[in-house]
């Protein structure tokens, strides 16, 4: 959270990050009012922004929470101190609040009804079915729940962060005074209890609202005098020095056991509560009124998500997207020798199947001339193939080196198990250098060819995930360009050894020890460029940009006259001057597919350079992280990444602009569509690819396990 100090003269440069952070995720919520989106699209994106917001408390808002209370004085760039950054954080989170309520209750709950689903509330019930939903209770849902008293003998629980709590007042039996309990929902219980229907409408009711409807079968013989769910969030923003652990797994295991201990930093009540219980609760969790949230409606909206495959109404959900095979896959061949016969191929999930990827690594983890695989691992999902595959290789006597990332946040527990899994198969797990987390995308194979050992290797911008590849929109190339595996090799050497990072590599640049000053270098290029009465030019797409230094050097080369553009889903602290409208223009897209792919573009005089890269500018991922940036040189392939960074350049669909006042605005209404969507424009495109392919081909296309599963919507 700390920043250098800057020059408060220049703080109009810089938007602040957190409300940068809220801002997008305001345009997430866009989707949810677009009449034009499915509903249950619109449902969707409802429970995105609920799941993204619980994730900034538990991070960015904990660790301003901890500067505001140790009395830090550090501004950030944009001159706002931790004081003044909750300050203008909770203004925007409680508009932000206001208008998520208004739409899903308002709005789409609504009209999920005039389609047969309804949210039911006891009180809506005959007493016939009431009588029937407490037999539900007590058949499914009771022998799950544990109650916890709170009294001499029961000291106050540790609740859980983020979960559900049904908090009681209570006279128990035989007593004459207040009692106070807890009950909490189990997180494996469903939130949506579905009720019988015999005329074809779902009728659904929220598991506390069934569980308080019954309190009295958990504490029979007592008198409850008031009840409320409530909510709290803790701080989840722990570190582990890891320079100084003797053992990183162990170390980390414990932290993630004390995450039940950690201070909350949100607590969400009924609006308006007030007198004993709430008094109670308040006393308990000690949290100043600036972290209290009055919450209108259901709690934890992210679960509302859990209706969508409940819903029986698959006309409302958008229709089911088909990845499509690269075109150089087309003769029936294996992965390697497309390779070969290709030297580089993209591949760009979701528009283009994750499956060759894991038929690379299943084809190694067979062929007896494949002698080593090593591959960074940071999210993967939780039955991975890419995991299954590596430890398949391992288990045939490849080595197998995996570089495994324990500190992802949030995958910590799921990475810990895949860590052990991996190491009793026989393969060489290691985490990193000390003090950096391991984000490069990365995976190289050496295999015996010819009495000579050459090398094939993967990158990417996005995780070796085959769930996330079916909705996050990244690009990768295979590659077995001699130089490129030579310095993916160099880096394995480093991450796993104590090779130094030399500034040798002829194509790969690595963060923390090259890529930001690489970066400089090509933008300082552009303005010599452009200075000089040329024509200086950068196309940057990432996920977030909030690098001081960087935002200044790309407001240095707009002064000059560089003509840049720059893609940015998420957080973007650069603010746009009046006076560099002509030249410097800022876009976010939100839409069906995550965003999250990096593409570096440098028009370098009428010879472009084009780059992928793991990172985003990102003071993190510059100085703090093992990122990768390579180039992409074959032309055919550079017009792939020239057509995509068109595509979104020119969509006056899900495109919002950024104005030098801080707001971003859209190209048309939000209730209407054009032509311009990019991603249905990128879709059709590599579609349109792959069938020209086969039109002209005498093949068929390489024959891949398919390991996507069902089609998404």
């Amino acid at each position: 959270m700390k920043h250098s100090p800057h020059d408060v003269a220049d703080t109009g440069l810089f938007i602040n990050r957190e409300l940068s952070w809220i801002d997008f995720n305001n345009r997430v919520l866009d989707e949810a009012e677009i009449p034009a989106n499915p509903l249950l699209e619109r449902l969707r994106f409802v429970a995105i922004t609920a799941g993204n917001l619980d994730e900034f408390f538990m991070v960015r808002i904990a660790g301003l929470r901890k500067m505001y209370r140790n009395g830090e004085p550090w501004c950030d760039p944009a001159g706002l101190n931790a004081a003044a950054q909750l300050d203008s954080a909770r203004k925007k989170i409680d508009s932000f609040l206001e208008r998520q309520h208004t739409l899903l209750f308002g709005r789409i709950l609504p009209e999920l009804e005039s389609s047969g689903l309804y949210i039911v509330h006891p009180g809506d019930l005959t007493p016939a079915e009431r009588l029937l939903a407490s037999d539900i209770f007590r058949s499914n849902v009771m022998p799950v729940l544990t109650p916890f008293a709170v009294d001499p003998a029961h000291p106050f629980p540790q609740l859980n962060s983020g979960a559900i709590e049904i908090a009681l007042r209570l006279i128990p039996a035989g007593k004459g005074e207040d009692a106070y309990a807890f009950v909490e929902l189990p997180a494996l219980l469903e939130r949506f209890v579905e009720l019988p229907s015999s005329d074809g409408i779902k009728r659904f009711m929220l598991l506390e609202e069934l569980i308080i409807d019954n309190l009295q079968w958990l504490f029979s013989g007592s008198e409850i005098v008031e009840c409320f769910p409530f909510r709290i969030t803790r701080d989840m923003d722990f570190s582990v020095e890891d320079d100084k652990a003797s053992d990183l797994l162990v170390s980390i295991g414990q932290k993630l056991q004390q995450r039940r201990r950690r201070e909350p930093v949100r607590l969400e009540l009924p609006p308006g509560a007030s007198g004993p219980l709430a008094n109670w609760i308040r006393s308990a969790f000690a949290l100043e009124e600036l972290f209290e949230y009055p919450i209108r409606g259901a709690l934890h909206l992210k679960q509302f998500a859990e209706l969508i495959p409940k819903s029986g109404l698959p006309h409302l959900a958008l229709p089911a997207f088909e990845p499509v095979m690269p075109p150089e896959f087309m003769e029936d061949t294996s992965v390697f020798e497309a390779l070969r016969n290709h030297e580089n191929i993209l591949i760009a999930p979701p528009y283009h199947s994750f499956s060759p990827v894991v038929q690379m690594l299943e084809e190694a983890a067979s062929d007896p001339d494949v002698l080593a695989i090593k591959q960074t691992l940071y999210r993967v999902s939780g039955n991975s193939p890419v995991v299954r595959a590596l430890q398949r290789a391992a288990r045939n006597g490849k080595q197998v080196t995996v570089v495994l990332e324990l500190k992802a946040r949030f995958d910590e527990e799921n990475n810990i198990a895949w860590a052990q899994a991996l190491d009793e198969c026989g393969a060489h797990v290691v985490y990193g250098i000390a003090g950096l987390k391991v984000h490069a995308k990365a995976l190289l194979i050496v295999r015996k060819e010819d009495g000579f050992l050459r090398r094939y290797c993967h990158l990417g911008t996005g995780n070796y995930n085959d769930r996330t590849a079916l909705t996050y929109s990244d690009i990768g190339m295979m590659s077995s360009d001699p130089e490129l595996c030579s310095d993916i090799a160099n880096m394995f050497n480093v991450l796993t050894g104590y090779s130094a990072p030399e500034n040798r590599c002829r194509k790969a640049v690595l963060s923390p020890f090259m890529l930001r000053s690489r970066l400089e270098q090509l933008i300082e290029r552009e303005i010599d460029h452009a200075r000089a009465g040329g024509k200086g030019e950068i196309i940057a797409k990432m996920n977030s940009f909030s690098d001081e230094k960087m935002v200044r050097l790309v407001h240095r080369a707009a002064d000059a006259g560089v003509r840049i553009t720059l893609i940015v889903r998420g957080i973007c602290c650069l603010r746009p001057g009046k006076e560099q409208r002509s030249n410097l223009r800022i876009i976010s897209i939100v839409d069906r597919f995550l965003e999250h792919s990096r593409i570096f573009y440098f028009g370098n005089q009428g010879s472009p350079e084009y780059y992928l890269s793991s990172a985003d500018w990102m003071t993190r991922n510059l100085d703090r992280r093992i990122e990768l940036m390579f180039p992409v040189e074959q032309p055919e392939l550079s017009e792939q990444l020239k057509k995509i960074l068109f595509f979104h350049i020119n969509d006056c669909d899900k495109a919002r602009e950024l104005q030098s006042s801080g707001e971003y605005t859209s190209f048309i209404p939000l209730e209407q569509y054009s032509a311009s969507r990019s991603q249905k424009a990128i879709a059709d495109w590599f579609r349109s690819r792959t069938a020209a392919a086969l039109d002209g081909s005498a093949g068929t296309p390489l024959k891949i396990r398919k390991i996507q599963g069902k089609k998404h919507g």
